[in-house]
């Protein structure tokens, strides 16, 4: 028996009803793989209850809690000491494991569920046992039932029990791979690595699709954005990136389209190449980080000019976030020192003085007719560059 396991509570999926069990088995195909190098651990689900336990002493505890932490479908989690089912053995242990944070505490209460129904004590009676057992062990504690600084959890299940306090938060979401496939465009700012964690809390299984213009554009903002995608990856699992090289249609935009319009006329074109790599990727959707208002290129105008020329939905889960919000999560998922690194970005070069903020759509395409952007698209899109991104 191990001594030690990871307790994951799970959240929305409890709700799923005749679909809870597709939900659970991605959720535990996503943990064991996210496991991979922490150790060899067992991962069993047991009424909304994930166990992740040891199979031996060289498993990485620690290690294993940091990536169970990330993991789309896990509301909350917390280490727990394990026991067997005796009520000495119990109050024992719980008076040992908690030592930390018992002493700390000025009150506390416990709390017991018993799922084990054939256990001889009721689980107000436990309760009072291991409460009573540790007032004698700790004099300084006094037991507070509204407020407690602690709440000493006892869970008494078919096997064993188990000892812990109150879980900390998880990521929450749904598992990744039960919200379907999309393809984020992605870039080296704040707004789209944030907005493909946002999916990803959704369910929905990534692939990202990034503009480079070289020489505009150098290997490091290309390195930039790998590690952006990184960060993602740990809560969204693997990520391919596919990097698509637009230096040719940008310059053509920049010398015989209005430049006014250079900026909506650019997206049109990156919408319709992040269309067709996410069809060649199995992907039903597209993701911008786009917030509306933030830029001349993100007003109800511009946007409708974007997506006109796509035939799949587009997903803009920061359409109404503030920035303040938006830079929040990403100091919460980790992205947001990389997205400030004052490397150069392919939507940043070439930027209009004074961009049109209502465009309006047979303008932009009468524009578009002074390049020839079929066969420019086609030859962006024939030597595209794959990179293959894990947490």
């Amino acid at each position: 028996m191990a001594k030690e396991v990871i307790l994951l509570k799970l959240g929305e999926i409890a709700l799923k009803g005749l679909n809870r069990r597709t939900f659970e088995d991605v959720l535990l195909k996503n943990i064991r793989r996210r496991l991979t190098g922490a150790g060899e651990f067992a991962v069993t689900s047991v009424q909304s209850t994930i166990y992740v336990e040891p199979k031996n002493e060289e498993a990485d505890m620690d290690l294993a809690e940091e990536r169970c932490a990330k993991v789309f479908g896990v509301v909350g989690y917390t280490r727990a000491a394990v026991t067997e089912k005796e009520l000495p053995k119990i109050r024992e242990k719980a008076a040992e494991y908690l030592r930390d944070v018992l002493e700390e505490a000025g009150s506390f209460k416990v709390e017991c569920k018993r799922s084990d129904k054939k256990f001889p004590y009721k689980s107000p009676e436990i309760s009072a046992e291991v409460g009573g057992y540790l007032l004698e062990q700790y004099p300084h504690l006094r037991v507070d039932v509204h407020h407690p600084d602690v709440i000493v959890r006892v869970e008494v299940r078919e096997q064993n029990a188990y000892l812990h306090v109150d879980p900390k938060p998880g990521a929450g979401g749904i598992p990744v791979g039960t919200g379907g496939k999309a393809a984020v465009l992605i870039s080296g700012g704040l707004d789209s690595p944030v907005a493909a964690w946002t999916m990803a809390k959704r369910g929905v299984e990534l692939t990202a699709v990034h503009f480079a213009s070289p020489p505009y554009t150098s290997e490091l903002a290309h390195e930039k954005v790998v590690r952006l995608l990184k960060k993602v990856s740990e809560y969204a699992g693997r990520i391919k990136m596919v990097t698509v090289n637009f230096t040719k249609l940008q310059e053509q935009i920049r010398d015989k389209c209005p430049e006014e319009l250079g900026t909506v006329i650019l997206r049109r074109f990156m919408l319709r190449a992040a269309e067709r790599v996410a069809r060649d990727e199995g992907c039903a959707a597209l993701i911008t980080g786009e917030s509306l208002g933030q830029v001349a290129s993100q007003t109800i105008q511009a946007i409708a000019c974007t997506d006109a020329v796509a035939d799949m939905p587009v997903f803009r889960p920061l359409i109404g976030a503030d920035k303040s919000e938006i830079v929040k999560l990403a100091y919460q998922i980790g992205t947001y020192d990389i997205s400030i690194e004052p490397y150069e970005d392919c939507c940043t070069i070439f930027t209009p003085r004074h961009p049109r903020t209502k465009p309006a759509l047979h303008f932009v395409e009468n524009a578009e007719k002074a390049i020839d952007g079929e066969a420019l698209l086609e030859e962006a899109l024939k030597d595209v560059r794959t990179t293959q991104i894990m947490p």
